[in-house]
């Protein structure tokens, strides 16, 4: 057996679990890294998530929310992938710029030191240049001392050309890393087959091999069914590929994936983990009463509301992750199940809309770009403004509510944004000067975390108990100051601005007019956890409840 090599940096104190995936996506590697980190979380050890996604583009900024999902924005303005959503849901602590690097970063990186000429002249190859690169990224968040376990998540399928990369990555780490400071876990999928009414694992041994194939031996099994799996199938599993039994996880479909972490800590994922790596310092159990008290009020509502989520990618329900999950924690704090009516925008028009928002307990307008579907929020503004019917709208949902505030009651029917009319003699919402001579759309926008100063006695300052609040952005419009005076005298007031630039962030109807008609720059679904949900949900599904009663 040859000698372990050197490692790469200096020795971390932090322990590294990869995480890996097989037989098809969208298995939930990102559910099952949250959970063991909730479950570590909960004994007393610092844990924090990372996501290697192998597509070329430097990030998810640019991606059409079809092909990828809702993207997630950080506090220090990383628009990533939606899985350092669950990430934040679960730990409830922030992740940053470093918890998702994709192969264009990557590479990106590794070019650019190229032209810089820090290779002296040598040939760039994946290995060592990438591989090297991919490394340093990966051990990073364990350099500085602040967690004891970094786990990270490599996107894709084994077997997949594009994450051979990061996989051989991995086999380079678990030679230059200290014996028991890594593991691997690998997450399958048994399918069962109902003509033969029996589990499958013959995907699963493929699987296996192909990883061990591209050097790496999986530690831990997780393994996907929607049946139990028979204690004669997890011997054979274990024997065929090369891990002990009780390495072997039974991973159920789950009724919530908030269900997961306690379906993980009866398979004792969490102690063959540390046993593994020989952790030490943790409490014996994981303290979760905070997260069995959720679940509880969660799976045991006393009330139900319909909202409905007018938007333009409402196909996809991972379009809008964070703000489906901003209601399940909303809802759960208000012990009320929040069903969710998605409804199209661009299919919205003045004649349909009764019709459409029919039923409805309240309505939110979602974020987006561009103008289809533009009109069609416009019109379900004018109708719930109108009908007294519950309103939250998020960045374009605010920008929309401005606008149709201009045209119906400020009496300026061309107004509009310089998004969807550029031409428009009344720019309520026009693109912020920083903005208009940026031709590159990556990662150019407002994006990140920005403060926000409420003007005490107004709703947003109710519901967050405090004046001055922090939220994350990610917009190139705004609106447009100069017509603040006017919608102030027309009675729509700016709650919330930016204590630096001015910029408004909040505008509300007073509770004399309507009952709850709120609307944010920002995009507080991105702050809403288990633990913590965001507070605007909490109040509008709350007012959903009182219009519910009558």
């Amino acid at each position: 057996m040859p000698e372990r090599s050197t490692p790469p940096t200096p020795a971390s104190a932090a322990k590294f679990i990869f995480v890996t995936g097989g037989v098809t996506s969208s298995l939930g590697k990102g559910i099952i890294s949250a959970s063991l980190a909730k479950l570590l979380q909960a004994r007393g050890f610092r844990v924090t998530i990372q996501k290697f996604d192998p597509y070329i583009n430097i990030d998810p900024g640019t991606l059409n929310p079809y092909e990828h999902g809702e993207c997630y924005v950080t506090d220090d303005g990383a628009e990533t992938d939606l899985d350092l959503g669950h990430y934040e849901r679960f730990l409830n602590r922030p992740t940053s710029q470093a918890n998702n690097v994709t192969t264009g970063r990557i590479y990106d990186t590794v070019i650019r030191r190229e032209r810089e000429g820090a290779f002296l002249g040598k040939t760039v190859q994946v290995v060592p240049h990438i591989t090297d690169e991919i490394k340093r990224r990966m051990l990073l968040l364990g350099e500085g001392g602040e967690f004891d376990v970094v786990i990270t998540e490599i996107g894709g399928c084994i077997g997949d050309i594009e994450s051979l990369p990061f996989v051989e990555a991995v086999r380079q780490l678990r030679w230059e890393l200290p014996p028991n400071d890594s593991l691997v876990i690998h997450l399958t999928l048994l399918p069962y087959l109902a003509a033969a009414g029996e589990l499958k694992t013959k995907p699963t041994q493929h699987s296996v091999r192909d990883l061990r194939e591209a050097g790496l031996q999986p530690d831990i099994l997780v393994c996907r069914s929607e049946h139990p799996i028979p204690p004669d199938m997890r011997r054979k599993i274990a024997l065929f590929c090369n891990v002990k039994i009780n390495s072997v996880i039974e991973a159920l479909d789950a009724d919530t994936i908030y269900s997961v972490p306690l379906l993980m800590l009866k398979e004792q994922l969490d102690e063959r983990v540390i046993k593994r790596l020989k952790l030490t310092g943790g409490a014996p159990l994981p303290d979760l009463e905070v997260w069995k008290d959720f679940l509880g009020r969660l799976k045991n509502p006393t009330e139900e509301v319909t909202i409905a989520l007018v938007g333009k990618y409402v196909e996809l329900p991972d379009a809008y992750k964070s703000i489906n999950e901003s209601f399940v924690h909303a809802g759960a704090f208000n012990e009320c199940r929040v069903k969710v009516r998605s409804i199209q925008s661009d299919h919205l028009t003045p004649e349909n809309v009764a019709e459409n928002l029919r039923g409805v307990d309240a309505v939110l307008v979602a974020p987006g770009f561009g103008e289809r579907g533009f009109e069609g929020k416009i019109a379900a503004v004018q109708y719930v403004r109108e009908h007294g019917i519950p309103f939250f709208g998020i960045c374009l949902g605010m920008q929309v509510a401005v606008v149709e505030y201009a045209r119906h009651v400020l009496g300026l029917p061309d107004a509009n944004s310089t998004e969807m009319d550029a031409l428009t003699p009344h720019p309520v919402i026009a693109m912020m000067e920083s903005q208009k001579d940026i031709t590159q759309k990556g990662g150019t926008m407002r994006l990140g975390a920005y403060a926000c100063d409420l003007r005490r006695g107004s709703r947003a300052a109710k519901a967050y108990g405090k004046t001055h609040i922090s939220e994350r952005h990610r917009h190139r419009f705004e609106f447009n100051g100069e017509y603040l005076a006017q919608f102030e005298a027309a009675g729509m007031s700016a709650s919330g601005t930016n204590p630096e630039t001015g910029l408004v962030e909040i505008i509300e109807l007073p509770q004399a007019v309507h009952p709850w008609f709120v609307a944010g720059q920002f995009h507080p679904e991105l702050k809403s956890t288990v633990e913590n949900p965001h507070p605007l949900f909490v109040r509008f599904v709350r007012a959903a409840m009182q219009y519910r009663k009558g």
